[in-house]
């Protein structure tokens, strides 16, 4: 696979659009913008298990409301206590019952004050969540226009660098530049690099049989870092 001018001179036109590439994507525009975007994409999910977990509560709430009404009715029962004792009904039997009864009010109501703990905290975290959706819609709608505003600066410029880097292309051979468009989509950059004494860019030694295999202006991919290396 040999190296030739136009491929350097390609490679060396796409160092501008890596350059410009990386501004943007380490721009705080984009930042903002991706923060706001990940977070109201995943706000969906958070609202849907939100939803779940009041339904949840709800049908706990629901539960203790049946077995209130249930125990409340069992309480009843023993308004007229007074006149089964009378008609020889045991005492000891109402006595037990009673105490039966007692333990599942104290239940019930542990189990309330629980489930009230719970309800107060899911109403806060939603509270909190709804505080922070707002906030994210509104930085999702400013550096959204930001990060436009950004790309859309150096439109023209990557327009032409394009441009040069098509026509450059034009001359290269296809297979080296779908070899170079591959490893560069792969984010390997530089994908052509000089042999630098023994040794390849990333510090990887070429042994004596790969230098050999360099001559006549050839380039032989690195074993370590995968970059395309020729001999100056």
């Amino acid at each position: 696979m040999p190296v030739s001018n136009e491929l350097l001179e390609y490679q060396s036109e796409d160092a501008k659009l890596r350059k410009i590439e990386q501004e943007i994507a380490s721009s705080e525009e984009r930042k903002k913008y991706m923060q706001a975007r990940k977070f109201m994409e995943a706000a969906r999910d958070k609202l849907e298990a939100q939803d779940k977990h009041a339904l949840e509560l709800k049908a706990l709430r629901d539960q203790l409301a049946a077995r209130v009404d249930e125990t409340t009715k069992a309480i009843a029962e023993y308004a007229e206590l007074d006149e089964m004792l009378e008609g020889g009904a045991d005492l000891a039997f109402y006595k037990k019952n009673a105490q039966s009864l007692l333990d599942r009010l104290r239940s019930i109501k542990g189990e309330l004050n629980r489930l009230i703990t719970e309800i107060n905290a899911a109403a806060e975290e939603y509270k909190k969540f709804k505080e922070q959706t707002i906030a994210m819609q509104k930085q999702y709608k400013d550096y959204s226009a930001k990060f436009k505003e950004l790309r859309d600066s150096h439109a023209e410029e990557v327009k032409a660098i394009n441009e040069k880097m098509e026509k450059i292309g034009k001359k290269i051979d296809p297979k080296i530049l779908e070899v170079y468009t591959t490893k560069r989509k792969e984010k390997i950059f530089p994908v052509v690099v000089p042999l630098n004494g023994e040794f390849c860019v990333c510090g990887r030694d070429f042994p004596l049989a790969q230098r050999g295999s360099l001559a006549g202006g050839n380039m032989v991919e690195c074993e370590n870092c995968r970059r395309l290396v020729y001999k100056v």
